[in-house]
């Protein structure tokens, strides 16, 4: 009788325990999981790679404020560059940039930074404990 009482708070304490372990890995998960919501603004950059003049970068901007979901856009002709913020839930940057280089007589490339510059924007991301848990179980998952 005893024997079978230690077995069953066993049995009971591991599943327990396994249960809230799951529990856990969800809920790391579905908190650091990316979901695009409808007010999320996105930044992006495109690169002209021709002078531009004052009147150019005037109709760069008017051109990128009619596009769907762009939100705000500052372009810079001394620079060359386009900088504007976007919702991803109605559009992507990329068919910004394609409809961009095929609409207008400017050529340009989207601005993507690499692994390193990626890996070195944000000091907290990387070695903060509930991002690497995330990692972790999202490379379990």
């Amino acid at each position: 009788m005893k024997k079978k009482t230690i077995k069953k708070i066993a049995l009971w304490t591991v599943s327990a325990t396994f249960l809230l372990v799951v529990v856990l890995a969800v809920h790391i998960w579905w908190v650091y999981h990316p979901r695009v919501s409808p007010y999320t603004k996105v930044m992006a950059r495109i690169d002209i790679t021709q002078q531009i003049t004052p009147s150019d970068a005037k109709r760069i901007t008017a051109w990128l404020y009619q596009q769907k979901g762009v939100d705000h856009v500052l372009v810079n002709p001394d620079s060359r560059i386009a900088v504007f913020t976007f919702f991803p839930a109605k559009v992507s940057g990329n068919d910004i940039v394609n409809h961009f280089k095929a609409q207008l007589p400017y050529p340009a490339q989207r601005f993507m930074p690499s692994q390193t510059q990626l890996a070195s924007s944000c000091p907290v991301a990387g070695s903060s404990f509930y991002y690497k848990a995330y990692k972790f179980i999202d490379n379990i998952l």
